[in-house]
């Protein structure tokens, strides 16, 4: 039984900083890709970044997020700095064979989401 398990989220204030990671069990994870995305209260679903052998970030996020993982660990994480109150939403993580890069389609297993919140 494949599982995604996100942590890391939180409350943070504005500027600050927080580490989602993404630990996924059940499936062979180097032949993922995986996906960060986010739902804000009455927002549709964001692809923020993914990774595979290479890496992809919304415009909304680029520059203040990093996404990496570490096969070893069966680890995907989300570094996210610079926060804004406009990152508020919940954080899921993702992994998909032949997703759609930057869309939802495509992702077979999904978590089941982290709490990010920022503060102004």
């Amino acid at each position: 039984q494949v599982q995604l398990a996100e942590s890391g989220g939180g409350l943070v204030q504005a500027g600050g900083s927080l580490r989602l990671s993404c630990a996924a069990s059940g499936l062979t994870f180097s032949t993922y890709t995986m996906g960060w995305f986010r739902q804000a209260p009455g927002k549709e679903r964001e692809c923020l970044a993914a990774i595979s052998r290479s890496t992809y970030y919304a415009d909304s996020v680029k520059g203040r997020f990093t996404i990496s993982r570490d096969n070893a660990k069966n680890t995907v994480y989300l570094q996210m700095n610079s926060l804004k109150p406009e990152d508020t939403a919940v954080y899921y993580c993702a992994a998909g064979v032949w997703p759609v890069i930057g869309t939802s389609t495509g992702y077979n297993y999904w978590g089941q989401g982290t709490q990010v919140t920022v503060s102004s």
